[in-house]
Formats: C-alpha cells, structure tokens, sequence
C-alpha cells in the first residue's frame, strides 16, 4: 500500500506527459483526481494503522543494490504518519486552487506538481538512509522548475538560491551517511543503510559530532533555521502560489522531520551536546522571524517571515527531549501546514485579481469581499495560537516540555508568542478594516465556489486538530518514546564505555611500579 500512496502520482505524471497540451482542462482534472486518488490511498494508511505499536507498519522490503547493501525499504509509523496525510492532503487542494493562477504551461505543470508529490511522500516513508537521499534530492528539482517557470519577476534568482542552498547541505549529509554505512561495515563486517540496523551503532563522541553537524546543517537549511533562513523569503516571495503552499506545509517539514528521524536517534549524544546551541539559535528565530514579520510591507514576505518563527518553536520542542515537547513539535509542523498554507492561498486569491502583495494598496476589504475576509479572520486566529484551534495545541505542548527542560528558553519562547499575535492582528486590520484605500479594491470579488472547496476542508481540520487532538497524539505516542528512549539507551551506553574506560586508565596508573624515592 505505501508504495502505491508514493508512486501513484507518478502514474498520473505519466498519463499527463500524453496528454495534448491544448487540452488544459483534461490536464488539470487528471492532476486534481491523481492527487485526490493519492488522498483515498492515505486514508487507507491511516485506518489500517495500530496506534499500539511503534514499529514501522506497512512495510515493504526489497533488495535494490545488493552490493551495497541498498534497498527499497519504505513503512510508515507515529511520526511520519501524519506527515504522509498532510502531504496527500495539501496537494490536492493546492492543484484546484492553482486552477486560477496557472494559466500558461498548464500540462507541465501539473507534471512537475505529481512528481514532486512523490518525493515529498517518498522522503516521509524511506527506512533505509539511501533511499532517504535519493527522495529527498527528487523532490528539489520539481520545486526548482516550479518557482523558476511560474514564479515572479526574481524566479530565475530565487530558484537557484533555493537550489544551491539545499543542495549544499544534502551533499554534507550523503557524506555523513557513507561514514555511517562505512562505520557499521567497520563493526558488524556488513554495509547497510537500514537505518534500524544504523540505531544500533555505537558511535565514538567525536565521530557524532562531526556527522551530526553534516546533517544538523542539512536540515538546518531545509527548515530553516537561523541564520540559515535566507532562502526563504526570496522563494516565496518569487514562487506561484501553489509552490509557496508546498513549500510552507510540506517542504520545510522535512527539515525537522529529519532532525527527529535522524539526526538525533543516530547521534543522541552529539545531540544532547549541541542542544543548548539549537536551542539558542531556535529562540533567535523565533523572535528574530516575528520582528521582521511586523516590519514587512508584503503580506507574502510577511507570512514568509512568520514561518521562520513558527518553526523555531518545532525545533525549539525536539531539542527539549522529553515526550510533551517533541509530541507538541510534530503536532506543531502538522498545524503550522495548515494554517500557513491557507494564508498563503488567501494571498493569493486577492493577488489573482490586484496583482500586488502590498498591505498598503489594501484597506476595508471586510466591506468588499465579507466572506474571505472571514475566513481569512479564522485562519490568523489559527496562525497566532487561538485555543480551540490548531495552532494552541502545538504551541502549547511545545512550551510545557521546553519550561521542563529550560525555564530560560521556555520563557524567552513565550515572547514569541505575543508577537506573532501583534504583527497578524496588525496585517489584518489595515488590510480588512478602515476606509477603502485603493478604488480597485471595490471590484474584488468574493470567494467562489472552488474557493469554497479548498478552504472548507482545511478550516474544518483546524478546528477539528484545536478541539480534539487526541487521535493524533495517541496515534504518534508509541512512536516518540521508542525514539527519545533508543537516544537514552544509546548515550547509556557510551557514559558506561567511557566509565570503563577511564576505569581502565586508572588501574593501570594504580599497578605501574612506584619510582624509588632519592636517597
């Protein structure tokens, strides 16, 4: 079934290549019902999923090259199963939205969206590390193509920009993964890239500290992270708006959902050092991303900038190491998808029609067009944490931990909080209320029936994820402590080498003979 969930859209992608390009409307009806077919199979995943086991479910296992010991080894458990949802649930949603905005190269389009689909999927489920890397460098080129064809007037620079920063951190970290299949050759007499064989490993402390910097630095970028973040508002700024949702609730998951997945389980101890260093640099973020928020002219740089805050607190919860935090981290980049995603969506219905992002051409919008600006209205109060909403849940979870972990950061974080509500509330009352400062604004249009469509589902699920987060939390639990306590296993383990070690050192001082003393 998980093979089918990831390499369905590639189906589609195929059927599109044959499609003729003079056909729009059969071109955009087989990428919406690909994704939405690709939706149903996820759905299938998640009814067959036991919440009582954390080991990988739906596996499958193949031998791809036997030389190496590479194979194709895919399964799904508590932390990437509801990655996979929001995945199969975004993309169909972004391809009917994009209905509007994407009006030339329709066909490859649509082939780049499906494929980028499936490395997006494919990421989330990969077991072995290999297979890991060859889906994680897939899904750079679909997204490059789509913010380079159908982005703005600085596309070609922002592509790049996007390209090479992600490009120079994935070639540190396949470095690190041929260290770390070389150092279980080097053990165990086998190269693998099964990365439950790799958890096994006992890593000398300064062999971690340098592979978890390669792919801390990785995933940093991917996130990302300060002050890695520079990437970021160029891409989306320049992307479509279809390119900017993906990137927001999907791409920049992959960042953390590395960390959680890899990085810490494979090097808990060089982890565990460099955590007051994440941390630091996760509480920057967090503040730095909502004080450049307040200031943007733009609304799309200033949902940009807010996801360089919102994801701090994620990395911010993993580096606590207890289960509250790390539960309230992936909850927290399932909420942030959504809700940055649809502002993201909202941008770019009015940008559609006024063809400018600035919050100074926008003012007594709620007059004009009352039905997106309520919805805009329940998507901000989301963003900003509003209980009974998606956004509290995360945020609140992730903060209970990091206070267990580190009062200092814990109560720096909180100041984050108050200030994304500033600069949301803010952006929403020039743009919704006041007098009606721009003429065009009283041509705009409302939400229509395939808005309607989009945003429907995705404000139910918020309200759902605010008022009822329970099966989500059962369903990841299992997961998250089989994680946090293979980390505490594996540092047990080192802290007693290292004790016999030195143990060792001081027994043969004791037994080396003593100097005669001078007469």
């Amino acid at each position: 079934m998980v093979s089918l969930l990831v390499f369905l859209p590639v189906l589609g992608a195929l059927y599109v290549l044959f499609v003729p390009k003079e056909q729009e409307t059969r071109l955009r009806y087989a990428g919406l019902a690909t994704a939405l077919l690709t939706f149903v199979v996820s759905l299938g995943v998640l009814a067959g999923f036991d919440s009582q086991t954390a080991d990988f479910q739906f596996v499958e296992r193949y031998t791809w090259i036997e030389d190496f010991g590479i194979q194709y080894y895919v399964g799904v458990d508590g932390i990437s199963l509801f990655l996979v949802l929001l995945t199969s649930f975004l993309t169909p949603l972004v391809l009917l939205a994009s209905w509007g905005d994407v009006r030339h190269r329709v066909k490859e389009y649509q082939f780049f969206f499906l494929l980028l689909e499936t490395g997006m999927l494919g990421t989330f489920v990969a077991v072995d590390l290999f297979l890991f890397y060859v889906f994680w460098e897939v899904m750079l080129i679909p997204m490059y193509f789509l913010i380079g064809v159908w982005g703005g007037p600085r596309r070609i620079y922002a592509a790049l920009k996007f390209l090479l920063y992600t490009m120079v951190g994935s070639l540190l970290m396949l470095v690190a993964i041929l260290y770390v299949a070389y150092l279980h050759h080097s053990q165990q007499g086998v190269v693998t890239f099964d990365l439950l064989h790799l958890y096994q490993l006992v890593i000398p402390l300064d062999a971690q500290r340098w592979l978890f910097a390669a792919f801390a630095l990785s995933f940093a970028i991917k996130v990302p992270l300060f002050p890695f973040h520079t990437w970021l508002p160029d891409a989306h700024v320049e992307a479509p708006t279809g390119g900017s949702v993906i990137l927001a609730g999907v791409l920049l998951k992959m960042g953390t959902y590395g960390f959680v997945r890899f990085a810490l389980p494979l090097f808990p101890a060089a982890a565990i050092e460099a955590a007051p260093l994440i941390m630091a640099l996760a509480v920057i973020g967090i503040i730095y991303g909502a004080l450049v928020a307040m200031v943007q002219p733009d609304l799309k740089k200033l949902v940009a900038y807010s996801s360089v805050s919102h994801l701090g607190f994620v990395v911010l919860g993993l580096f606590a190491f207890n289960v509250q935090a790390t539960e309230g981290a992936i909850y927290q980049m399932l909420g942030h998808g959504l809700s940055t995603g649809a502002l993201f969506l909202l941008v770019g219905v009015v940008y559609e029609q006024r063809h400018t992002r600035l919050i100074s051409e926008y003012g007594g919008l709620w007059k004009q067009v009352p039905v997106y600006a309520s919805v805009f209205l329940f998507v901000m109060l989301s963003s900003i944490g509003l209980p009974g909403l998606n956004g509290f849940v995360g945020e609140f979870l992730i903060l209970l931990g990091v206070f267990k972990a580190s009062p200092l950061f814990g109560a720096i974080a909180v100041s984050g909080v108050v200030l994304g509500a500033v600069y949301m509330l803010w952006m929403f009352q020039r743009v919704m209320f006041g007098p009606v400062t721009n003429a065009a604004n009283s041509e705009l249009k409302d939400l229509d029936r395939r808005h309607v469509l989009v945003f429907a589902p995705m404000l139910a699920l918020m309200l759902f994820m605010g008022l009822y987060p329970r099966p989500f939390l059962t369903r990841m639990e299992k997961s998250v402590e089989a994680t946090l306590a293979r980390m505490e296993t594996v540092t047990a383990a080192m802290h007693a080498e290292r004790s016999s070690a030195l143990s060792v050192q001081h027994l043969a001082a004791e037994e080396q003979p003593r100097g005669v003393p001078l007469p």
